[in-house]
């Protein structure tokens, strides 16, 4: 969603996960970022147990 300062943008599966960016493509970037380090953090509460992890590709 382009705001004032560029783009915003979230990814609704992953609360809280959300970045921003000059132009869209810098925020997409930014995103795929966010929701690498979201799993990791998700990961390292789970212990690994449980976690099942896909690549979706756009």
């Amino acid at each position: 969603m382009p705001t004032e300062e560029g783009y915003s943008v979230s990814c609704p599966g992953l609360p809280g996960c959300w970045s921003q960016g000059a132009t869209e493509e810098e925020a997409l970037a930014n995103m795929q970022d966010a929701i690498r380090e979201y799993l990791e953090v998700a990961r390292q509460l789970a212990g690994e147990q449980n976690l099942r992890e896909v690549e979706i590709l756009a």
